[in-house]
């Protein structure tokens, strides 16, 4: 899943530190700082450049730098660890603790690797033209005539129950008849009735966390995975137990490790063009996962999120395994419109029972104006046909993008495949996304996919969004600058 982008609010262009200004060069950079972090450009946890890192980028002195970093501790938004650096603050209220005496605490979760809304704040400013981490496709490659059309001909077409009633609680029927035929394309057998509108797949990811678990519950994920997911769980109360993904699919034997030491409920991921990797599971690796699962007693919920950007034939679990252990769920936002919150799950009809009844409770039902005109997307191969056209045109970006990454000296962590990459560069790319931020540019850092928080020397590309040679050319001098 992934309801957005890891970048936040486009920066307006960076003004260099004025020697000439009135207010001193220690306080100009601190207000500087100080904006990102009110604007959520830079997130609780974070770590800021070195003082030495700092002084040199902005062509200051050391002591600019500490008195700079003085100011923001001072106003409470930094916080300095010992032998590690300078940190923005979390603000969030403590868990209240309980006293010696009392009963012995239940064991935390792993803490949220990120700030969740704020990654969600992010997606509605972000900036296409400078996000090379963006985690949607340009507006500029969305077919607005296909959806301007389609509202128009469900305006014509819609009866009075469609516009005035709340619909039924599984969705509008045509949608989920048109959804049991694209499943089929999959190799996943569902019946209408198996099949549940959502609004969009982050919500059919988040009713079925609350049908099938309960705080404290273990759930295994991908390790790197979608922040947002990590955050999401963390929220609810669940032990994060990561599991390492290479191109192939998860590390099989950590996953039996972490089954026989922990008793998983649930394990989370994404098969088929993974995020950030663009990774797409092996069959082998498939029937293993569902081995394991069938020996655990472990429920399986299979993000397709980008199943619109890969060929039907990619190996699915819920198609080998034909939802008895799987809950399969995908939605439409990634290629139609991030506007358009239509998604939905396919399970067994016993689980769907349940994912229903929390619906009600939780929302009554979702849109059948916007369940129709999905549905009437894939009746008459509008959505197909869109997808097509997305396919060649991303494949020209991702040849392009390949090109640029070689001639930079960078490499591909897994092949390239659908809309993300995941490029190693060789330096901490927590440190790196601040000068490139001075520049203007948005990445995607490895910190924001990993659960346990980890820098690292990975981000994450988006094909459609990386093809300008000045942000390689601009990438290079800077992770130089920090090699030297």
């Amino acid at each position: 899943m992934d309801t957005s982008t890891v970048t936040f609010a486009a920066p307006t262009a960076t003004a260099v530190l004025s020697r000439n200004a009135s207010e001193p060069l220690a306080q100009q950079l601190a207000q500087r700082f100080a904006a990102r972090i009110h604007q959520r450009l830079l997130l609780p946890g974070a770590r800021l450049p070195s003082v030495r890192d700092c002084a040199r980028h902005h062509g200051v002195s050391p002591y600019t730098v500490v008195a700079a970093y003085d100011q923001l501790l001072a106003q409470g938004l930094l916080e300095a660890r010992k032998k590690r650096g300078f940190f923005v603050r979390e603000t969030r209220p403590q868990p209240v603790r309980l006293p010696a005496t009392g009963p012995a605490p239940v064991a935390a979760p792993l803490p949220q690797p990120v700030d969740a809304s704020a990654l969600i704040r992010g997606m509605f400013q972000a900036d296409a033209r400078r996000s090379p981490g963006l985690g949607t496709l340009p507006a500029e490659w969305l077919d607005l005539p296909l959806l301007q059309g389609t509202l128009r001909r469900l305006a014509s077409q819609a009866d009075d129950a469609l516009l005035s009633g709340y619909g039924d609680p599984l969705g509008d029927l045509r949608l989920r008849e048109a959804l049991s035929l694209r499943l089929l394309d999959l190799s996943v057998q569902a019946a209408p009735s198996q099949v549940m509108s959502t609004v969009g797949a982050t919500h059919g990811l988040d009713l079925i966390t609350r049908a099938f678990l309960k705080p404290g519950d273990a759930v295994l994920v991908d390790d790197p995975g979608w922040a947002i997911e990590y955050a999401r769980l963390s929220q609810a109360g669940m032990r994060l137990l990561p599991v390492p993904r290479g191109d192939l699919g998860p590390d099989l034997d950590v996953m039996r490790r972490l089954v026989a030491e922990h008793r998983p409920r649930m394990y989370v991921t994404v098969s088929v063009l993974h995020n950030p990797t663009g990774a797409t599971l092996s069959l082998s690796s498939a029937h293993q996962i569902l081995r394991i699962a069938h020996e655990a007693d472990l429920l399986i919920v299979e993000d397709d999120t980008y199943a619109f950007f890969a060929p039907n034939h990619a190996p699915r679990l819920a198609a080998l395994d034909q939802l008895q252990r799987t809950v399969y769920v995908s939605g439409f936002s990634k290629m139609l419109s991030p506007s358009w919150r239509v998604g939905f799950v396919a399970a067994s009809p016993d689980r769907i029972a349940q994912l229903t009844e929390l619906k009600l409770l939780a929302s009554l039902t979702t849109s059948p104006l916007m369940d129709r005109a999905v549905a009437l997307c894939l009746e008459q191969g509008l959505l197909r046909r869109h997808a097509e056209r997305v396919a060649a045109r991303l494949e020209t970006a991702r040849q392009r993008c390949t090109r640029l990454v070689e001639e930079s000296g960078f490499r591909f962590a897994a092949p390239p495949a659908g809309l993300f990459g995941w490029v190693e560069v060789g330096v901490d790319t927590e440190r790196l996304a601040q000068p490139m931020m001075d520049q203007g540019w948005l990445i995607a850092p490895g910190l924001l996919f990993s659960p346990t928080r980890q820098p690292g020397t990975m981000m994450r590309i988006n094909f459609a969004t990386s093809q300008d040679a000045k942000f390689w050319r601009a990438l290079v001098e800077t992770v130089e600058r920090l090699r030297r």
